[in-house]
């Protein structure tokens, strides 16, 4: 929802770092963001919080590295794009996996089967509809991103909070995993309202 807003404030604040790596692969910063990612996953399976918070927030900080680092040295390509997103989707699927496992709670269980269907159903709602617009050649030409979608009410930064509140109250992982799943499963809808308006 506020990733339009933040994202030149995060690019202001990265470019400095960026502009000294211009030898620096992005799919290599790509990478090493999944590393950290997995590893969060790990830490929140063992239960070890304040480090898979860290973990976390390097790999969304690398996430955020890799694709202005990409802009800056004019190093674009759309592998370098479908790889960026396929290694967030390791994470974001890894972590609650983690969490999961960590629990050992069959409701957990239940609300991490509900929230990874709901992410199922999410990718098919925007990965789809970005090909549609693809073809109908409705990318926007101000978008720093490699495919255009429309704006839901979650999007990168809602989730970075929301994957900052299981680690730093893991003992209402439950509410937060259903309250997740709600807003991910009406950003869903949101986003079919606007297909069937504007397709």
């Amino acid at each position: 929802m506020f990733d339009a807003y933040l994202r030149n404030a995060k690019d202001r604040l990265a470019e400095p770092i960026a502009r000294r790596m211009k030898n620096i692969s992005p799919n290599l910063i790509s990478l090493i963001g999944v590393v950290f990612g997995i590893g969060s996953a790990i830490l929140a399976a063992r239960e070890i919080y304040l480090w898979g918070l860290a973990f976390w927030l390097v790999n969304r900080a690398l996430d955020g590295l890799d694709g202005l680092l990409a802009r800056l040295h004019h190093k674009q390509d759309d592998f370098g794009g479908y790889l960026d997103i396929l290694l967030d989707f390791v994470a974001y699927a890894a972590i609650p996996l983690g969490f999961g496992l960590g629990a050992a709670s069959q409701n957990v269980y239940l609300a991490l089967a509900v929230l990874l269907s709901i992410y199922y159903l999410n990718a098919a709602s925007w990965m789809y509809l970005a090909a549609i617009l693809e073809k109908r050649a409705a990318h926007a030409p101000e978008t720093a991103t490699t495919i255009v979608m429309p704006a839901g009410l979650i999007g990168g930064f809602e989730t970075v909070v929301f994957y900052s509140l299981f680690f730093l109250l893991p003992q209402y992982l439950l509410h937060i995993f259903i309250i997740f799943s709600a807003l991910i499963f009406l950003t869903v809808i949101q986003r079919l309202i606007w297909a069937y308006k504007t397709l």
